[in-house]
């Protein structure tokens, strides 16, 4: 893949979070009732939250599919941010996934997920796209979940 079709880092991303965080909203209602929001993204590092109040269980701590979803959608964002940045189109599922859940919620969860350098410019050509990424959620800079996720974009067909 050419550099020229390569976003650089640090130019335009709060216009593409912001664009991520319409997409959850428009195309997954449940992303917007939990007020999911992405926080920051550096190129390589995304971060997102949602606020506990939407998210409550019976015990005054995040309901376990809210942290499952959270993080789920963490990684689905950075997929799709790499695309953005990649000017790549595909259609992205979570193929399989799973969760350890370690201490329970009781402020604002951080979701982080770092990208592992994987290469999806084939893409372009109409080979999927597949990628393992490790979603970390932090509440008071401890982490409280570990999530693992394995991803897939299906290359959408071009008509002419």
């Amino acid at each position: 893949m050419s550099q020229d079709n390569v976003m650089p880092i640090g130019s335009g991303f709060s216009e593409l979070l912001s664009q991520l965080q319409n997409t959850w909203h428009s195309t997954i209602p449940l992303s917007q009732f939990m007020q999911v929001k992405p926080l920051s993204f550096s190129g390589t590092e995304l971060q997102v939250t949602a606020p506990l109040a939407p998210n409550i269980n019976l015990h005054n701590t995040m309901f376990a599919g809210s942290i499952y979803t959270l993080m789920t959608l963490t990684g689905w964002g950075m997929l799709w941010l790499q695309q953005q940045r990649l000017t790549l189109q595909g259609d992205i599922v979570i193929a399989d996934a799973s969760v350890k859940y370690i201490k329970p919620i009781t402020a604002e969860p951080i979701a982080k997920v770092i990208w592992p350098n994987t290469d999806i410019s084939g893409l372009a050509e109409g080979v999927r796209a597949q990628v393992m990424l490790d979603v970390g959620l932090y509440c008071n800079d401890l982490l409280c979940a570990a999530f693992t996720g394995h991803y897939v974009s299906i290359p959408k067909i071009q008509s002419n």
